[in-house]
């Protein structure tokens, strides 16, 4: 699988990969650029159809997992940092579950083990197969941003231009994807970060991903909704910087 990405930093640095929502493209991460690339090199990838990665289908999560183990090839890169935000969360988790000792560092952000029904991600394809990603804008608004969130159509127009195939299959990953059972094995240490106001992935899937996974810690953040690292950048950079800086798995 390719997957469009890019690196900005020190190339010194140690790295902490960045995975986007389902919807959003790499630059979803700029609010956190500034203060991650003072003392990290930042890894920020596409998933399928959405920026410049080239569209492909019949792939799950794993597949997704996979591809971000080929960039960390590519650039021989061995144990990294990773963050990512909703879908990009759940390739982090099964990036830790399938490479234990290629992910030192873990922070999911509005993810979650599960993520609603099969069905309803199935039903969500089917329409933007049919119809393009123009008729989820105004619900997605709803689910990325509390009301009043000055720049949501910067976001949304990530959404508008994602390829219909791209999306709809990485609906179809999300409708099979279930970790539940299996956040026992995640060994790094792991920062899950929740919305107070999130409707897609709310603060209780946070707290199975916090209590399944040993040691990990929970950040609720008020004010946020489904993007939260969009909406509160604030409180989001801090958490993730810290944890970044003081938690690392070595062994």
């Amino acid at each position: 699988m390719i997957l469009h990405h890019r690196l900005d930093g020190p190339p010194d640095a140690p790295v902490v990969v960045l995975g986007p929502s389902l919807g959003t493209t790499l630059d979803l991460w700029e609010p956190q650029l500034p203060a991650l690339t003072r003392t990290w090199r930042v890894l920020r990838y596409d998933l399928p159809g959405h920026g410049g990665s080239p569209s492909a289908s019949g792939f799950t999560v794993d597949d997704l997992a996979a591809g971000v183990l080929a960039l960390l090839d590519r650039h021989g890169l061995d144990a990294v940092a990773y963050g990512g935000v909703s879908l990009g969360g759940a390739v982090g988790t099964t990036l830790a579950l399938r490479a234990q000792d290629r992910v030192a560092s873990l922070a999911l952000c509005c993810t979650s083990a599960r993520f609603g029904t099969a069905e309803s991600w199935r039903e969500r394809a089917a329409l933007v197969r049919a119809e393009g990603t123009k008729p989820l804008t105004e619900a997605t608004r709803r689910r990325w941003f509390t009301a009043g969130f000055p720049d949501a159509e910067r976001y949304l127009d990530m959404l508008r231009d994602a390829d219909p195939e791209g999306y709809a299959s990485c609906c179809e990953a999300l409708a099979v994807f279930d970790v539940r059972d299996r956040l026992g094995e995640v060994r790094a240490p792991a920062l899950v970060i929740a919305g107070a106001e999130d409707p897609a992935t709310p603060p209780s899937d946070a707290e199975v991903l916090a209590r399944g996974i040993p040691d990990a810690e929970l950040l609720v953040v008020p004010g946020a909704a489904h993007l939260a690292t969009a909406e509160r950048p604030d409180v989001v950079n801090e958490a993730v910087t810290r944890h970044l800086t003081t938690r690392w798995r070595t062994a």
